[in-house]
């Protein structure tokens, strides 16, 4: 019996076009992602434990300082861990993000220095500004993921049809099988998922980066689960013990949320 397959919508990566400028889905996803920020910070603020330490110029700082670390972590990010030989012999195209190639673990090693220079100049603890804004982060991520999946980027493994019954076809592979909506695994997991997770684990009275700490655990057990559904980069393909480049950079997550964990419960009085 044969099973139906959905096929990927084909959305235009063009959202509209004003004149010679054209607004891309994915650039709207990061705005959406940024504005998000701003609102669920603004609601933070009102949270007792952040009185008089960050205040709304506060977060717009905050918010500055983080779209540079997500961007050129990102980019850099990605030439380090995926692409290193091409870019040593290209490096002109190293800061052409125009043509795509972000990494998302570089992105946070670009945010965790972003947060550190902002803590140091407001003379707060590193901890202090990461407890902050790590509940907010998801939402970001779940809008980046569903830019992905318009744009029919970073899709799925193979999977029998009649095993998965949201497999999808998605004809950028150019292979016309049907594969995991891992964009939509990601977005719900790394995403939806965890942000509700942070966001009631936050709620209530927490020891300084006790909510850190949740947030690096969650997001690399999550990642590296969906990962399983993901397609690896054509260039890297599987790596040791048969994972992807996406599962290896996860681990180090994990180890140090669990870490920041166990130190946060210790050093309460």
């Amino acid at each position: 019996m044969s099973t139906a397959v959905f096929l990927h919508p084909q959305f235009d990566p063009v959202a509209f076009a004003i004149g010679p400028l054209a607004v891309r889905w994915y650039g709207l996803m990061y705005l959406l992602a940024f504005a998000a920020v701003l609102v669920l910070g603004r609601m933070r603020l009102k949270a007792a434990p952040w009185s008089g330490l960050i205040d709304g110029k506060g977060l717009d700082d905050l918010l500055l300082f983080g779209v540079l670390g997500v961007v050129l972590g990102g980019r850099l990010g990605y030439v380090l861990f995926y692409k290193p030989a091409y870019y040593l012999a290209h490096p002109t195209e190293i800061l052409a993000v125009w043509q795509g190639g972000m990494a998302f673990h570089g992105g946070m090693l670009g945010v965790i220095v972003a947060l550190a220079i902002f803590a140091r100049m407001r003379q707060l603890h590193f901890f202090q500004v990461t407890d902050f804004i790590a509940p907010m982060v998801p939402f970001g991520l779940a809008a980046g993921r569903l830019g992905n999946f318009i744009n029919g980027e970073l899709w799925g493994r193979p999977v029998e049809a009649s095993w998965v019954p949201i497999a999808m076809v998605f004809p950028q592979a150019g292979d016309m099988l049907a594969r995991h909506p891992s964009q939509l695994y990601q977005m719900l997991l790394e995403g939806l998922l965890l942000f509700v997770v942070l966001w009631r684990f936050s709620a209530r009275p927490r020891p300084l980066g006790a909510v850190s700490g949740m947030f690096l655990l969650g997001y690399g057990v999550l990642r590296w689960l969906a990962e399983f559904g993901r397609e690896p980069d054509d260039f890297l393909g599987l790596l040791s013990l048969g994972l992807s480049m996406g599962q290896w950079l996860s681990l180090p997550m994990i180890l140090v949320g669990a870490a920041i964990l166990v130190w946060s419960k210790r050093r309460v009085p």
